[in-house]
C-alpha cells in the first residue's frame, strides 16, 4: 500500500522559515510554572513577529497543543534555551509579577528588549476538542446546564506551607452546597483529602483533560497552584488563598481575587516569607507560625483566612453571573 506524500510547504514560506531564528525554550520546572512560559512565547512574536521559530521541552506537552507559535525543531537544528525567572529574587522590594519571569530572562538571554504583552497564561483547544462532553457532564448528565467549579484542596509535598485547613475548605463546600457544584481535582500522587459533597475527580484526568474543565468550569478555588494559572489562561474567576507566603502582585491575575494576610504577622508584615514546611521536614525552610489543631497543619497566615470570607466572594461572584 502506498504511502500518501505529505504536502510540501510553498517555497516562499519555506524560504521565510530557514531566514527565522529557531529556538528551542526549555524549562525543568512543574506545569503551573510552564503555564508562565506561555506567555514568553506570546509576548515574543507579538514583539518580533516573523523573526523566530520556537519549540518547547517541557514537563507538560499538553500545555502546548494547537499552539500556533510552536513549531517541531530537532535538537542539531536549533539554539536550546533553558529558561528560569530569577526577577523572583526581587519580587518582595519591587513589582514583579510571575507571569513575566520566563519573559524577561528570554529577553536577557536573546539581547533584545521583550516586554510582557499580555496579561494571562495562553492554551489553544481544537475545534472539535471544544466541543467534547466534558468529565462532568460525564459523570452527572441530569446536571449537564449546571455550572460547575473546580476546588484544588490538596498540596504538594515540596509545599505544604501552602495548605489551607480541610475544615475550611469542607465548610466552604458544606455551606454553599444547592448553588455550586463543586469539582475537586489534583494529582494523585499529592495530598488531597476528598471532601464530602464535591464530586471527586482526583487522579481521574490526565492534564489535557485538567485544561478542558477549567475550559468549561465557571471558577475556581484553591491556593497558588497550577490550577490557578489554568483558569488565568481562559479568563475565568478565582479565588486565591495566598496567605502570607507570597506576594499579592507576583500571584495576581485578572479576574482573580487574592485574599492573603500579608502587612498582618510579624512573618510576614514587611514582605513575602517564602517558607516551605509548616512543621520540620529535613532541611525546608520553616513556617515561623504553625497552627498544629488541624487535621493537618497550617501556617497562621493561612489558617487565619476564613471560610466567611470565601463565601463572601463566591455570593458576590455567583450572583453577577
Amino acid at each position: 500500500m502506498a504511502v500518501k506524500a505529505l504536502p510540501k510547504k510553498p517555497k516562499a514560506k519555506q524560504e521565510a522559515e530557514r531566514d527565522r531564528r529557531r529556538l528551542i525554550l526549555k524549562t525543568g520546572l512543574p506545569p503551573g510554572d510552564v503555564l508562565t512560559l506561555t506567555a514568553a512565547v506570546e509576548s515574543l512574536h507579538a514583539s518580533y513577529p516573523g523573526e523566530y521559530l520556537t519549540d518547547v521541552r517541557t514537563c507538560a506537552p499538553e500545555i502546548w497543543h494547537h499552539n500556533p507559535h510552536v513549531t517541531p525543531i530537532a535538537e542539531s537544528e536549533g539554539e536550546l534555551l533553558e529558561l528560569g525567572y530569577p526577577s523572583i529574587q526581587h519580587c518582595n522590594q519591587r513589582s514583579l509579577s510571575f507571569l513575566g519571569g520566563y519573559t524577561a530572562d528570554l529577553g536577557r538571554r536573546l539581547g533584545r528588549p521583550l516586554e510582557l504583552t499580555t496579561n494571562r497564561p495562553h492554551l489553544y483547544l481544537g475545534e472539535e476538542e471544544r466541543g467534547w462532553m466534558n468529565q462532568v457532564r460525564e459523570r452527572l448528565p441530569q446536571n449537564r446546564d449546571r455550572p460547575f467549579w473546580l476546588l484544588n484542596a490538596g498540596v504538594k509535598k515540596d509545599y505544604p506551607a501552602k495548605q489551607w485547613p480541610i475544615e475550611h475548605f469542607q465548610e466552604v463546600v458544606d455551606r454553599s452546597l444547592g448553588r455550586i457544584l463543586w469539582v475537586q481535582v489534583g494529582s494523585k500522587e499529592h495530598d488531597h483529602p476528598i471532601l464530602k459533597g464535591a464530586l471527586s475527580l482526583v487522579g481521574e484526568t490526565d492534564f489535557r483533560q485538567l485544561i478542558r474543565l477549567a475550559y468549561h468550569a465557571a471558577g475556581g478555588l484553591g491556593p497558588v497552584t497550577c490550577l490557578q494559572h489554568l483558569m488565568a489562561a481562559w479568563q475565568k474567576p478565582y479565588i486565591c488563598l495566598l496567605g502570607g507566603r507570597e506576594p499579592a502582585i507576583w500571584t495576581q491575575y485578572p479576574f482573580q481575587h487574592t485574599l492573603h494576610t500579608l502587612g498582618t504577622l510579624d512573618c510576614c508584615r514587611q514582605g513575602a516569607c517564602w517558607k516551605d514546611a509548616v512543621v520540620p521536614d529535613g532541611d525546608r525552610s520553616l513556617c515561623q507560625r504553625p497552627v498544629i489543631g488541624w487535621s493537618r497543619p497550617a501556617a497562621e497566615c493561612m489558617a487565619a483566612i476564613r471560610p466567611a470570607e470565601v463565601l463572601a466572594l463566591l455570593e458576590r461572584l455567583i450572583s453577577n453571573h
